[in-house]
């Protein structure tokens, strides 16, 4: 569904990556918001340093050839196509046809299914890593915390967790995101952080930092990254 969005700083709805200028009436849903954005949304986020730098963290705690689940993989890079090129067996999912049609063809080693994460089927332990970039926030505060706990539960012991969002308390805020309305929520930082806790993961590394995507409504955007591990 997209890999990043954002908000600003004090919580408000602000311009930039997701929870940005307030907007009047409901949300379109996740599916056709990165269906119009399409390839201009990997242009505006392409320049994340960040999001690199959590990347090739991943990719150094990673065994050879390991099961990775992309959660929200949008055009299916930056993330799929680092892991795949580093040899590793990608599976993309993301709500959006024409974001998933994108990966597809961009990152042929990857596989990428057309799906919504919250009704992907799951096995236990069946996943060596799980990557959730910024693909949480058009979910309800209550589907965000149900998901994370079926994505630890995939996880082999000892399985890596990626999980990146806008550390900011919102809740259901209508918003215009790249011209698209959205309705979005998300968690401040400590609340996210004491969330991927109580699924069962121990976080090992985190990271903090401001990024302004390449568009005419961008604005600096807080990032939070946690990397951690299945108990």
């Amino acid at each position: 569904m997209g890999e990043r969005q954002g908000l600003g700083d004090s919580g408000e709805p602000r311009g930039g990556q997701g929870l940005p200028d307030a907007a009047a009436g409901r949300g379109r849903p996740a599916a056709a918001v990165f269906d119009a954005l399409g390839a201009e949304y990997e242009r505006a986020f392409a320049a994340s340093a960040a999001h690199r730098e959590s990347l090739e963290r991943l990719l150094a705690d990673l065994a050879p050839g390991s099961r990775v689940l992309d959660v929200g993989s949008g055009t299916g890079r930056p993330t799929a196509r680092t892991l795949a090129d580093a040899g590793h067996r990608v599976l993309g999912v993301d709500v959006s046809p024409v974001m998933t049609a994108l990966a597809a063809r961009q990152v042929p080693t990857a596989e990428f299914r057309c799906a919504d994460a919250r009704d992907l089927p799951l096995s236990e332990g069946e996943f060596d890593a799980v990557c959730v970039y910024f693909s949480l926030l058009q979910m309800e505060r209550g589907e965000q915390r149900e998901l994370v706990e079926r994505l630890v539960r995939s996880l082999r012991p000892g399985g890596l967790l990626v999980a990146a969002t806008v550390p900011v308390d919102a809740a259901d805020v209508d918003a215009v995101f790249m011209g698209q309305p959205v309705r979005v929520s998300s968690f401040g930082a400590e609340e996210f952080t004491a969330l991927i806790t109580r699924a069962g993961v121990a976080v090992e590394w985190e990271h903090s930092a401001l990024f302004t995507p390449d568009h005419p409504a961008g604005a600096p955007e807080p990032h939070l990254f946690l990397h951690g591990r299945r108990h």
